[in-house]
C-alpha cells in the first residue's frame, strides 16, 4: 500500500519522483508491467489532470465540511428569522431595539402585518411605536443619506438656517421624498415646510439635518392608538405616515405651519378626514395644533410642530355613534308618543266641557300636528323594527309610510306659521271660509300627492350606511335614489323651515317691540316674550333646523336628535300652558298667547 499512499501524496501537491519514472521507462519495460499487474499505473502513464483516488476523498471531505458550515450558517439565519419565539421576541420590542440595520428594519417591519389585534399578546404597540419614532432620531445623528426599504422611504438633508425661501418636497409613497423647487409642478403628495422654522433656529446653529420619512404602517393594530381601537371603522388613511424631524430636537408653537398636502380618492359623504398628528406622550392620535383644509380628492393640513402626522379617516356616523343616537331617538320619540297622546286627549276632554273648543281653528291645528307626529314616531319605530332582509317586499311600502308622516309634519308645522301669521302679524281680515277644513286638504294632501309621484319613480327602497371598508353601519327603508330624497324631503324642509322662520322673526319683533312700549314691566316682559317664543318654536318646527347645523360636528348631531325627539313634550307644555291657565296668567300672557286664547269664531 505504501506506493499507492505516495502517489496519492505526490499527486496532491504538485511534486513526483521522477526517479521513480525513470526507473520504469518505456511503454513496454518491465516497471510497466509491474504496476499494471498490481493494478496501478505509474504516473507518466496516466491521463493530465487524473486525480487519485486518495486526493477526491481529501476534497470531497474539505467541501462536504463547507457544504455542512454553509447549511449550519443558513439553518442559523432562518432560526433568527422564522424562530417563532424570536419573532415574538421583536414584536413584543425587545431584541431589535436601537438596531437600525436593513434587516433590523425588515425584520420589525413584519409586525406591522403580524400585530393584527390590539389585543395580541405576542405584540407590544407601544415599544414597536417607539421604535419607529426613535429611528427618525437616529436618521438625523449619523450619516444616513436616503433609505429605500417597501415601507420606508426617507431623505436626510443638510439645511442652512438662514435660507431665504420655503422648502418643498414631494412625498410620493412609492419613491424616495426629493426636493422640488417652488415653481416646478407640484406632485400630489408634498409638505412645504415655511422659511420661518428654519429662521427660528438662527440662534442655536448654522445647519441643521432634516429627515423627512414616508412609513407604510400596514393594517395591523400599530400606530391605531385608544381613538381608533374604539371605531373599528376608523383608519389611517392608505396607512402612510409622513414624518418631519431635526433629531431630537423638540419644534412646537410654530408661527407659521407646516403644510402637508394629502392626495386621495373621492370619499364617501358618510366618511370625514382629520389632519392628525401622533402624541407621544398619550400614545394617541392627536389634533391639537392642526387644522383640517378639506378638498374632493386632496386634503390639506396645517400644523405647528414635528412629528408623525396622518390623516384619519372616519365615519360621520360610525356603528357605535348610530347605535347611540338610534337608542337616544328611541327614548325620545317614545316619550314625545306619551305626551303627544295626552294632547289629544286633553283636547277631547276641552271639546267636551268647553263649548268654543268646537269652533276655534287653533286647537285644531295643534291635534292635527300632534297626530302627524305621533303617527310620524309611530312609522319611524316599525321602520327600525321591520327587517328588509326578511321582508323585502314591504320595505318600499314601510318607506312610503315614513316619507308620508315625515312631509305631514313638515306641512303641518308650516300651516302653523300661517296661522300664527294671521293671529299675530297680519289681524284683520283674516277671514277664511272652511279655514280648518282647507288647511287639512293641504296638510293631508300635498304629501299624499307627493308621494304617490315619488313611489312611481321607484325612489323607495332599501337605504344603507356603510363605511369605508364596506361594512353597514345602519339599514332603513328609505330612500335609494339621492335625487328624490334631496328635492322631497331637504328641500322641501328647507322651504317650509325658511317661512316658519321669517314668521318666527316677524312675531319676536312684534313681542319684544310691544315690551318696550310697556312702562315700568319691561324685565318682566321680555322674560316672558323669551318664553312664548320658545313655546312657539316648538309649534313651527326650529328644532328641526338644527339638522342644519350637524355638519359641525357630532356633538351638533346628539343635540338635534335630543331636542328633536322631544318635540311633542314641547307641543304638549305649549298646549297646557295656552288652554289651562290659572287666571293670574291669562291677564299677564303675552300678545301670541292672547291672541290664540281669544282668537274664537272668525274664522268660520
Amino acid at each position: 500500500m505504501a506506493p499507492w499512499s505516495r502517489e496519492g501524496e505526490e499527486e496532491a501537491t504538485g511534486s513526483h519522483d521522477c526517479s521513480r519514472g525513470r526507473g520504469g521507462a518505456g511503454p513496454a519495460g518491465p516497471g510497466t508491467g509491474a504496476h499494471t499487474a498490481a493494478g496501478l499505473r505509474p504516473v507518466w502513464a496516466r491521463p493530465p489532470r487524473m486525480v487519485t483516488p486518495r486526493a477526491p476523498g481529501v476534497l470531497l471531505a474539505l467541501l462536504a465540511l463547507l457544504l455542512a458550515s454553509g447549511e449550519g450558517d443558513a439553518a442559523r439565519q432562518s432560526e433568527r428569522t422564522t424562530n417563532p419565539e424570536e419573532s415574538r421576541n421583536v414584536c413584543l420590542g425587545h431584541s431589535n431595539a436601537g438596531q437600525y440595520d436593513p434587516f433590523y428594519l425588515e425584520n420589525t417591519a413584519k409586525c406591522f402585518t403580524n400585530c393584527g389585534q390590539v389585543t395580541d399578546e405576542s405584540c407590544n404597540p407601544e415599544n414597536l411605536q417607539r421604535y419607529w419614532l426613535d429611528y427618525e432620531a437616529h436618521l438625523v445623528e449619523n450619516e444616513t443619506k436616503t433609505v429605500d426599504l417597501p415601507f420606508l422611504k426617507s431623505l436626510v438633508k443638510n439645511l442652512n438656517t438662514s435660507i431665504a425661501e420655503d422648502l418643498h418636497f414631494s412625498l410620493t409613497a412609492s419613491r424616495v421624498p426629493m426636493q422640488v423647487m417652488a415653481d416646478e409642478q407640484k406632485p400630489p403628495d408634498r409638505v412645504r415646510l415655511p422659511r420661518s422654522l428654519f429662521a427660528s433656529l438662527q440662534g442655536n446653529r448654522s445647519q441643521v439635518r432634516l429627515a423627512i420619512s414616508v412609513l407604510d404602517i400596514g393594517p395591523g393594530s400599530l400606530f391605531k392608538g385608544p381613538r381608533l381601537s374604539l371605531e373599528e371603522e376608523g383608519s389611517v388613511l392608505n396607512n402612510r405616515l409622513v414624518g418631519l424631524s431635526l433629531g431630537r430636537m423638540r419644534v412646537t408653537g410654530l408661527a407659521e405651519p407646516v403644510e402637508i398636502t394629502f392626495s386621495h380618492q373621492r370619499q364617501p359623504p358618510n366618511m370625514t378626514l382629520t389632519c392628525v398628528f401622533w402624541d407621544q406622550t398619550k400614545g394617541d392620535w392627536s389634533s391639537e395644533g392642526c387644522s383640517t383644509e378639506l378638498g374632493a380628492e386632496r386634503t390639506v393640513c396645517h400644523c405647528d410642530h414635528l412629528t408623525f402626522f396622518a390623516l384619519l379617516l372616519r365615519p360621520i356616523l360610525d356603528k357605535v355613534t348610530v347605535q347611540a343616537l338610534t337608542r337616544i331617538s328611541q327614548a325620545g320619540c317614545g316619550a314625545s308618543m306619551i305626551f303627544l297622546a295626552f294632547t289629544v286627549v286633553l283636547y277631547a276632554a276641552l271639546r267636551l266641557s268647553r263649548q268654543r273648543f268646537k269652533s276655534e281653528d287653533t286647537p285644531k291645528i295643534h291635534v292635527a300636528l300632534s297626530v302627524s307626529l305621533f303617527l310620524l314616531n309611530l312609522a319611524f319605530f316599525i321602520n327600525l323594527g321591520h327587517d328588509p332582509e326578511r321582508f323585502p317586499a314591504t320595505c318600499w311600502f314601510w318607506a312610503a309610510v315614513f316619507h308620508y308622516f315625515l312631509l305631514c309634519v313638515f306641512t303641518w308645522m308650516v300651516l302653523e306659521a300661517f296661522n300664527l301669521y294671521l293671529l299675530v302679524i297680519r289681524v284683520f281680515n283674516t277671514y277664511f271660509g272652511h279655514y280648518f277644513l282647507k288647511l287639512s286638504l293641504v296638510g293631508w294632501g300635498l304629501p299624499a300627492l307627493m308621494v304617490i309621484g315619488t313611489g312611481s319613480a321607484n325612489s323607495y327602497g332599501l337605504y344603507t350606511i356603510r363605511n369605508q371598508e364596506n361594512r353597514t353601519s345602519l339599514e332603513l327603508c328609505w330612500f335609494h335614489k339621492e335625487t328624490a330624497l334631496y328635492a322631497t324631503v331637504h328641500g322641501y324642509f328647507l322651504v317650509t323651515f325658511l317661512f316658519s322662520a321669517v314668521v318666527l322673526g316677524l312675531v319676536a319683533w312684534k313681542i319684544f317691540t310691544l315690551s318696550s312700549a310697556t312702562a315700568g314691566k319691561q324685565q318682566r316682559q321680555n322674560c316672558k316674550g323669551v318664553l312664548t317664543l320658545l313655546g312657539l318654536s316648538s309649534l313651527v318646527g326650529m328644532t328641526w333646523g338644527l339638522a342644519i347645523l350637524t355638519p359641525l360636528g357630532l356633538s351638533t348631531i346628539y343635540v338635534f336628535a335630543l331636542f328633536n325627539s322631544l318635540q311633542g313634550i314641547f307641543i304638549f307644555c305649549w298646549f297646557i300652558v295656552l288652554y289651562l291657565p290659572s287666571q293670574s296668567s291669562v291677564s299677564s300672557s303675552s300678545g301670541p298667547a292672547r291672541a290664540e286664547q281669544t282668537h274664537t269664531m272668525s274664522q268660520e
